[in-house]
């Protein structure tokens, strides 16, 4: 048999070397011919004393394993006894370190790949909000109050003035539908002039929630904006006029 020369420090270690041979003689880790493995291995190793290699005791340590598992193979075999197969404990270490080698192969691949890649840390960039420049008349918002009525009265059921002989007129405050829409700001920083009138369940309420809307733009507490996008009126807390 040749002399097999290798550099030591181009291995990982022992393991390494070993897959190394087991792959060059193109057998199984499952049936490893140790005789010739554990033969190659100690020339590979031949000479490791004088090195500088700082894992030079985990060569020797496994030579000695090596040599422990082919004293085991040579001996005689007691056929009335079923014996573990000795390079069982070194196969399941070289399939082990196989499985982290490719692996460690797939990860450098990646690391290859974004080398050369650079990343800009996120910015927190602040763009100055546009002030809503359009001008609107009082006349702009109840012709869309006169849209949302007429929408209101076709679909509403009866209202209670219907019957005001039996049950009386009903009443209905702008103070608290005034008080009703600055709840829903506390809530929502915007809300749709027809989202405005939800739950209305009368002619005198949709009414008197509207006065409430004028009410409060009167008052610089909220603004009103048309958004083309909606094609409705936008209502906004006014925070500039705020005391």
């Amino acid at each position: 048999m040749d002399t097999l020369l290798y550099k030591l420090d181009s291995f990982e270690g022992p393991l390494d070397l070993l897959l190394h041979l087991i792959s060059k003689n193109k057998v199984s880790i499952y049936d490893i011919p140790i005789v010739e493995i554990t033969a190659q291995y100690l020339d590979a190793i031949s000479g490791i004393e004088d090195s500088q290699l700082d894992n030079t005791s985990e060569f020797l340590v496994m030579a000695a394993q090596l040599l422990y598992i082919k004293s085991k193979m040579l001996l005689p075999k007691n056929e009335e006894e079923e014996e573990e197969d000795p390079r069982e404990d070194l196969a399941r270490r070289l399939l082990e370190y196989q499985q982290y080698k490719e692996a460690s192969k797939e990860l450098r691949k990646t690391e290859f790949a974004t080398r050369h890649m650079f990343f800009k840390e996120e910015e927190n960039i602040k763009f100055p909000i546009p002030e809503y420049s359009n001008k609107h008349n009082v006349s702009e918002l109840i012709d869309a109050f006169g849209s949302i009525l007429q929408r209101k009265i076709r679909t509403a059921k009866p209202e209670k003035r219907a019957f005001s002989g039996i049950v009386g007129r009903e009443k209905v405050s702008v103070s608290a539908m005034t008080e009703r829409l600055l709840e829903r700001f506390s809530k929502s920083k915007r809300i749709s002039f027809i989202s405005a009138f939800d739950g209305a369940k009368s002619k005198p309420e949709l009414v008197a929630i509207f006065l409430a809307v004028l009410e409060l733009i009167s008052q610089n507490k909220i603004i009103a904006e048309f958004s083309d996008e909606e094609n409705d009126f936008i209502l906004k807390e006014n925070k500039r006029g705020k005391k």
